[in-house]
Formats: C-alpha cells, sequence, structure tokens
C-alpha cells in the first residue's frame, strides 16, 4: 500500500492483539527524529508541547494552521507513522472536526486523538461519526483514538468511574474509533475490566503508578503513551544549565551521555 493511507495502515498494525506501542511524544521535527532514532515504532504529537513551542498555552490555543505546519515538518524528518493530538478537534462543530482531521490525512498523518474534555460524551462520538464518514468518503484512512477524561477531571470516583469509562468506550466504539486512551487509569484490575468490555485497543498514559510493560502486555493494553514528559524533560534540564551558565559553570551538567552536535547534525544531513 501506498499514499496517505499506507502510514495508518502501519499504525493499525502495532496495535495487534499481542502488540504493546510505546509511543513517545514529540512536539517538532528534532524530538520526532529523537524519539525514531531511540527506536520508537512510531511517534505522536504532545498538544502541551506543541503548543509552547510556538508560544502558546495548551488547549488549542495553537493556531490550526500553525500545528498542521508544525506537523508537516515532524512528518518530512521521519519515517515511523505519526499521530498528531487534536485535543477536542479545533472546531466548534462536528464537521469542522472532521475536515480538520481529513486534512491532517491528506498530509499524511496516521492517525489522531480526539478527546472528550468537559464536553457530554455525545459530542465526542458526533465528532467521530463526522470525520469516520468524512475520511471514508474521500477514500482516506486514520487511526481514530478516542480519549477520555472521567479519571483526569475527577468528576466521579471509583466503581462509578470506571462505570462511565466503559459506557463512554463502548460508545466511542461505536461511533468509529479505533483505540480508547483512558490517561489516568493505571490499576491492574480496572486495565483487565476496560480490556475486557471495551473491544478496542486500550491506551494508558505513562506514570509511576502504571504496571510493567510486561504486567500491561499480560493484560491486554495495546498502546503507552508519555504525553509531555519528553518536552518537560528537556525544558527542565535546559533550564538547570541555563543556570549554571548564568553563574559562570561553564562544564554542562550532567544528564547521562549527551548528545553531540555531530550526532544531532547528521539526522538531519
Amino acid at each position: 500500500m501506498s499514499g496517505p493511507n499506507a502510514s495508518a495502515a502501519r499504525l493499525r498494525a502495532l496495535h495487534a492483539p499481542g502488540q504493546l506501542l510505546v509511543l513517545l511524544n514529540a512536539w517538532d521535527a528534532a524530538s520526532a527524529r529523537l524519539a525514531e532514532a531511540a527506536g520508537g515504532a512510531a511517534v505522536a504529537t504532545s498538544s502541551a508541547a506543541m503548543a509552547w513551542a510556538h508560544g502558546a498555552a495548551d488547549g488549542e490555543r495553537l493556531p490550526f494552521d500553525r500545528l498542521l505546519a508544525a506537523t508537516r515538518d515532524i512528518l518530512a524528518a521521519v519515517r515511523v507513522p505519526v499521530s498528531v493530538d487534536l485535543e477536542r478537534g479545533y472546531a466548534a462543530s462536528a464537521a469542522g472536526v472532521a475536515d480538520a482531521v481529513c486534512r491532517l490525512a491528506e498530509a499524511g498523518v496516521a492517525g489522531v486523538n480526539l478527546e472528550d474534555g468537559a464536553e457530554p460524551p455525545e459530542a465526542l462520538a458526533a465528532k467521530l461519526l463526522a470525520a469516520r464518514g468524512a475520511l471514508g468518503r474521500a477514500g482516506l484512512d486514520l487511526f481514530l483514538n478516542a480519549r477520555t477524561d472521567v479519571f483526569l477531571r475527577r468528576a466521579l470516583s471509583g466503581d462509578a468511574a470506571l462505570d462511565e469509562v466503559v459506557r463512554r468506550g463502548r460508545w466511542y466504539l461505536d461511533a468509529g474509533c479505533d483505540g480508547f486512551f483512558v490517561p489516568g487509569l493505571s490499576a491492574a484490575e480496572a486495565l483487565a475490566r476496560v480490556v475486557a468490555e471495551v473491544p478496542a485497543p486500550l491506551n494508558v498514559w505513562a506514570s509511576p503508578a502504571l504496571p510493567s510493560l510486561e504486567q500491561l502486555r499480560s493484560l491486554g493494553v495495546r498502546r503507552v503513551s508519555v504525553g509531555p514528559r519528553l518536552a518537560l524533560t528537556a525544558l527542565s534540564a535546559a533550564r538547570q544549565d541555563a543556570e549554571q551558565v548564568l553563574l559562570g559553570r561553564w562544564a554542562p551538567p550532567s544528564h547521562g551521555a549527551p548528545l553531540t552536535y555531530a550526532e544531532v547534525n547528521a539526522w538531519f544531513a
């Protein structure tokens, strides 16, 4: 397969039963190339990190055209599939979200994340339906990853929260999603229930509370995302180095084996 749908097929294959995709989240061409060089089988964007890199706060404050341009830079820098965090869709209507999704697919993106946030689940379901329909009419394909923020928003807790996650997961699957992302879900028993009751590849967020990769694979989890973690790590290291330089301490702080100018430059040579 070739053309804009080839990358979607490659990304979908990375979610096959028995697979566990650890997805590194980038924000520009260099960070995406780093993720690929580190061994990432695919790359995703972090909405927060991409917004920060362009002088905006997270939460769809980065104009869509700038997001698309930055995404094109990432696509040109790597050969692995690229998924884009589209947050709530960068549009007020389901049709507008579908248009944004199609523009990304035409650019060569392999997948997108769409989240419910504070909106009712029927809003995300409508967006997924519209996006899947528009992609089909255009002869395009994308891995649509539906994210629910039930745990992040903490509007519910305990069994009620998990019941709501399952309800939304089934709803989004019926609306056309390919994967189901539940940031904040980490307990083994809860992971096992969602895997059993929502027949879509389960995506979780990396955190210290998360089980090991071996346990996640045995539970049936298919994808782990790191969100803005790499960007925060990079900015934290840069801040430390900046503080040292301003004090006249010329030796760089130790962060393990440092990247060199030649090594990074060779990524784009």
